[in-house]
């Protein structure tokens, strides 16, 4: 079968023929139709320092995904050949504390498809029968390939009561944006999205309804007083792991606010502290999603009308994958998939 491999340390992905995955007892194999290319597979095709702490050459990546299953494991029950399905790409083991709770978005043992194993970017890819999440009617190929990062926007945006609050979201890439639509989805009352990238706001408003500003042509004070608003934002998702953009959302909250945290800094960041406290603000760090809460509730919204397919920018053959990855480094896309048909 085809496969996009990282076949050693170097930048770039190989297109190669690989065998097709076994599966055990309790295993799907699953025929790719979709895939989505996430910033995870960004730093794998750039070799960057994580990287290459990270992978072990050869593997196939890719985790975002939706296909057909085309075989089951002999003791898999529930799923049928043929069920159009997505993947929780996180594989929880059962041994710790929080596995045994339930709690498997913390497991410390957990392994990542397409980091850790083979992963999506396949013709083939073979997953536990525990991490295929089937998908209604309403949600189709494109959209069910996108819905890991969609679950990392939905596990912040509803790690709060939103409902009448004022929500700052800070960094306008894709799950920024799908955290706007959520926030106005679920009824927050107003919603300002900031990014430092012109492009990345036009596609936002091509999403979703939010209020958008780049922090270096107008501050968010004052746009929060145009907004009419007059305390500071009750709520406010970090999304872009800068360490100005945290620094101005503190600014910004009001008191007793809640933040959560979802984008990764690239290096260690500074802020005061003594103004977290004297604010009394909630922080919460998001990791993934809750498994598998976060897709009961993601596709609830979906099937409730809400509409984010225009954050998805282009899309390519499997073939065209250096396309697609060139466009991404340049920053001038939303999401793209890529079709294994």
């Amino acid at each position: 079968m085809k496969a996009l491999v990282k076949a050693k340390g170097e930048v770039g992905l190989v297109l190669e023929d690989v065998s097709k995955p076994d599966i055990g007892p309790h295993d799907v194999l699953i025929k790719v139709k979709t895939t989505s290319i996430c910033g995870t597979d960004l730093h794998i095709w750039n070799w960057d320092a994580w990287a290459q702490s990270a992978i072990k050459t050869p593997m196939t990546i890719g985790h975002e995904f939706m296909g057909i299953i085309a075989e089951l494991g002999a003791e898999v029950q529930n799923l049928n050949i043929g069920d159009r399905v997505s993947v929780e790409s996180h594989i929880a083991g059962t041994k710790s504390r929080n596995a045994k709770a339930g709690k498997f978005h913390l497991d410390p043992d957990t392994v990542n498809l397409g980091v850790d194993r083979d992963g999506a970017f396949a013709e083939y890819v073979s997953v536990p029968e525990t991490n295929v999440v089937p998908l209604p009617d309403a949600v189709d190929d494109d959209l069910g390939a996108i819905l890991d990062p969609f679950g990392n926007a939905v596990h912040a945006t509803l790690s709060f009561d939103l409902v009448g609050e004022d929500v700052l979201i800070t960094g306008a890439g894709p799950i920024g944006i799908m955290s706007a639509a959520i926030a106005e989805h679920v009824g927050a009352r107003k919603v300002l999205l900031t990014d430092i990238n012109n492009d990345r706001l036009a596609l936002a408003q091509k999403v979703c309804g939010a209020e958008v500003v780049n922090p270096t042509e107008k501050s968010i004070s004052k746009k929060m007083k145009e907004m009419g608003m007059k305390e500071g934002f009750d709520v406010g998702l970090e999304m872009s792991g800068s360490e100005q953009a945290l620094k101005e959302m503190v600014e910004n909250m009001i008191m007793g606010g809640k933040v959560a945290l979802l984008g990764l800094p690239s290096k260690e960041i500074s802020l005061d502290l003594s103004k977290v406290i004297f604010k009394a603000l909630n922080i919460k760090a998001i990791y993934g999603r809750e498994i598998f809460e976060t897709w009961y509730k993601g596709l609830a919204l979906l099937e409730s009308g809400l509409d984010i397919k225009n954050i998805i920018t282009h899309k390519f053959k499997y073939d065209e994958f250096e396309q697609a990855f060139a466009l991404l480094n340049d920053g001038k896309a939303g999401k793209v998939v890529l079709s294994w048909d």
